[in-house]
């Protein structure tokens, strides 16, 4: 229940600015009524107005409370639900609204399918999947529309979000017969870093493969410039049928039924739409990829397309089956979903979730590694005070003089330096250091003719040294249409988002056209699992 305490009278007017900004939004979250889980992604309308919103990954959502004072009615709608409509006024206005949906029923359907006047007798699977791919130019439109969005991407780690950042944006697309990438444009009207939830510089940079700071385990994806927008857009794979999305998708209109398995599974309803549920898989020595499509028995239009790729090397931490029913670690995962408005296909939703490694150096380490002539010994210097018992201990040290080992005798430690003493006599270390020291003098590589190692020290706080840590995080990028704007073209002089810059570098705001306002459907600050 979210509900606003004075705490104390130096607190009131943070208190009374948090309660307004609470009071400003009506809140939701949408359950499964037999299992009680969320129902995610779910389409919250507003009835008679071209407005709505989807739910997060914890069924929740939130309205302007505008909208509830309007006396406005909701429409909710889910794959595979029946559809639900309240009048918000039924709405509590401060507490979160518990809102159930049941499954939709939807009887086993015939062999012979009429679509558009047409009759297509027995199909199979992968000839549906074909049929949609064929389709798409005649479902999807051909003309300039925008649709008016929320966007946000952020990280999550340990049951905590990190790093959000979200913003309303319209995108300006020319059409489905026009290649998206190139010609479509888009507006920011909102951006920023929500600072109510924790920031981690690190895991914000972009992806870098050369540094490998920043990857992907067992997949590459390319940082455009480091613009997280456009690389969700480039992973609609419907929008973009005619050119190359992701693996193994590959270009959707020649690749997608050549590189998969396709079986039927049970068809289900969409908000009183019948659809063909066709699930698809593909198996690699080190990858699988296991999806479903959902397909109109009536014009073949595609209305959601899951796709999940998995290491087929790894199993998931939490040893638990995965949706698939196996163990295998994910990549990445994309959801992708399209409603029909005005006899066209047009975008809902876009989640784009991928896996990434973040290559941490070392918090304890060797700073240098040095010959001391003067002493002639060998030292090696820690960036920050050793354990004295791991730093004293001469197991812990391994030193090579042309790939001979040699003997150490004796070991001193000054503050973070340590002195490795050769335990070799007077003629034969004279010339071990000699040879060093004509080697510096003629400026040659010291590593071909010294090694040395260090294993096993940790600092007073327990880091081993020269340790790199690669802890894994999960990655977000979503995009949720507020609004769908049929035959609207982008402004002849419109400031547009710079799509080779980072979302949170120098990029333009504008104000909306016409005035129109929109809102940021922040997730609550919980668990999404």
């Amino acid at each position: 229940m979210l509900k606003v305490h004075l705490i104390c009278v130096l607190s009131l007017l943070n208190t009374v600015l948090l309660f307004a900004q609470e009071q400003d939004f009506l809140r939701g979250k949408v359950l499964d009524k037999e299992t009680n889980e969320p129902v995610v992604f779910a389409t919250v309308r507003i009835l008679g107005k071209a407005k709505g919103v989807i739910t997060n990954m914890d069924g929740s959502f939130r309205l302007p409370i505008e909208f509830r004072e309007a006396g406005e009615s909701i429409a909710i709608t889910s794959m595979g639900y029946t559809k639900k409509e309240y009048g918000l006024q039924q709405l509590s206005p401060s507490d979160v609204n518990i809102i159930y949906l049941e499954a939709g029923v939807l009887e086993l359907s015939e062999a012979v399918v009429k679509a558009k006047g047409k009759r297509f007798r027995n199909l199979n699977a992968k000839q549906i999947v074909q049929k949609a791919i064929d389709a798409i130019p005649n479902n999807y439109p051909a003309t300039s529309f925008s649709l008016v969005g929320y966007y946000r991407d952020y990280q999550y780690k340990d049951s905590t979000y990190l790093n959000l950042n979200e913003g309303i944006f319209e995108v300006f697309d020319q059409g489905f017969n026009q290649l998206d990438d190139s010609n479509t444009e888009s507006l920011m009207y909102q951006w920023s870093t929500n600072t109510d939830f924790p920031q981690d510089s690190s895991a914000r940079q972009s992806y870098n493969y050369k540094s490998l700071s920043k990857i992907i385990d067992k997949a590459r994806l390319d940082a455009h410039g480091g613009n997280e927008f456009r690389i969700l857009r480039i992973h609609d794979a419907i929008r973009n049928f005619n050119v190359g999305s992701y693996d193994f998708i590959g270009t959707m209109k020649t690749d997608f039924t050549k590189n998969h398995y396709f079986l039927r599974g049970a068809d289900t309803t969409k908000d009183g739409n019948e659809l063909y549920t066709i699930k698809f898989w593909i198996f690699f020595p080190n990858y699988r990829a296991n999806g479903t499509i959902y397909i109109s028995k009536f014009d073949f239009a595609i209305h959601r397309l899951e796709y999940t790729m998995y290491d087929e090397k790894k199993k998931s931490d939490d040893k638990k089956r995965n949706k698939h029913g196996h163990f295998q670690k994910p990549i990445f995962d994309i959801t992708t979903e399209y409603n029909s408005q005005d006899g066209n296909m047009y975008l809902n939703y876009i989640s784009f979730h991928n896996t990434f490694i973040l290559n941490v150096p070392p918090v304890f380490r060797v700073d240098d590694y040095a010959v001391d002539f003067d002493e002639q010994c060998f030292t090696v210097e820690y960036n920050t005070r050793p354990l004295e018992e791991l730093a004293m201990d001469l197991k812990n040290y391994d030193v090579e003089f042309n790939n001979r080992r040699v003997k150490i005798r004796t070991i001193k430690r000054l503050k973070n330096k340590i002195y490795l003493i050769p335990a070799l006599i007077d003629e034969k270390r004279y010339e071990m250091f000699g040879e060093i020291l004509e080697a510096v003098k003629n400026e040659e590589d010291l590593n071909e003719l010294v090694s040395l190692k260090v294993s096993n020290v940790r600092d007073t706080l327990g880091n081993l040294v020269n340790k790199w840590t690669a802890p894994e995080y999960e990655q977000y990028r979503e995009f949720f249409v507020q609004e769908v704007k049929p035959d609207n073209r982008a402004p002849f002089n419109g400031i547009f988002m710079d799509k080779v810059v980072p979302l949170f570098g120098e990029q333009p705001i504008a104000k909306p056209i016409n005035g129109e306002s929109y809102w940021m459907n922040t997730p609550l600050k919980k668990s999404i699992n």
